[in-house]
């Protein structure tokens, strides 16, 4: 998944850019690259251990 999610990130990120620099900016273009940018590092982050994990375990 990390292999697929990593490239699109790197595309919508791409894009938000190339919309910014024309002269003609289409927000809609500009949200969506955004949103999938969002999704994909939510969705790399949820994999991600928490720093306060074994605390929280120790609390209950």
């Amino acid at each position: 998944m990390k292999k697929f999610l990593i490239p699109i990130m790197v595309i919508a990120i791409i894009v938000a850019l190339y919309e910014q620099v024309n002269a003609e900016k289409n927000v809609y273009v500009m949200v969506v690259a955004i949103v999938v940018f969002m999704f994909g590092m939510m969705q790399l982050s949820a994999k991600t251990p928490s720093k306060n994990q074994d605390n929280e375990d120790e609390n209950v």
